[in-house]
């Protein structure tokens, strides 16, 4: 008997979790409870950018935890198709709000390429949050405000060990 319509195969139902988890705030909103008060920059700002980066990190992190599995590609063209239509659906919704057009997809993949092009340029960082903190502190406005660059450093780490435990924990074989 085959699959119906509605049954999602395993790495479709991936994909749609991880899907879910990126584009997922609570996390977020406590990160943004963690932002010191002293911190020199503009919340606003902050409250942007983290969704975009936590978007970015699954994303990155799918890529990075099975490089090598076969389904990697799959999954990942799955994962970010999904975020494309979402970023169209938020952009046309905007632009009917403001009447300003934002192509949120746009801004994604220029977020993407910048984080990568840094960690590009810094091949013997320890670890990728030593250089996506300062990254993400910039993109908020002040790369030199510490309290952004942990902010920024938390959220990457922990949305990698999220995903990466997600995906040693599903069944894609």
């Amino acid at each position: 008997m085959g699959k119906t319509e509605t049954e999602k195969s395993p790495l479709q139902q991936a994909a749609e979790n991880l899907f879910n988890f990126a584009i997922d705030r609570t996390d977020i909103k406590e990160v943004m409870l963690g932002l010191h008060e002293q911190a020199d920059i503009n919340r606003n700002t902050v409250g942007y950018e983290l969704p975009l980066l936590k978007i970015i990190t699954v994303g990155w992190s799918i890529s990075y935890f099975i490089n090598h599995a076969p389904y990697k590609n799959e999954l990942s063209k799955i994962f970010w198709n999904s975020i494309r239509e979402f970023s169209q659906g938020l952009s046309e919704t905007t632009g009917l709000m403001t009447g300003a057009d934002i192509d949120f997809f746009q801004v994604i993949k220029d977020r993407l390429s910048m984080y990568v092009d840094a960690m590009n340029k810094n091949p013997d960082a320890k670890e990728p949050a030593v250089v996506i903190g300062p990254e993400f502190s910039d993109a908020c406005g002040n790369r030199e405000d510490v309290f952004t660059v942990m902010t920024g450093s938390r959220l990457f780490i922990a949305t990698a060990g999220s995903v990466k435990s997600y995906l040693e924990e599903v069944k894609l074989r």
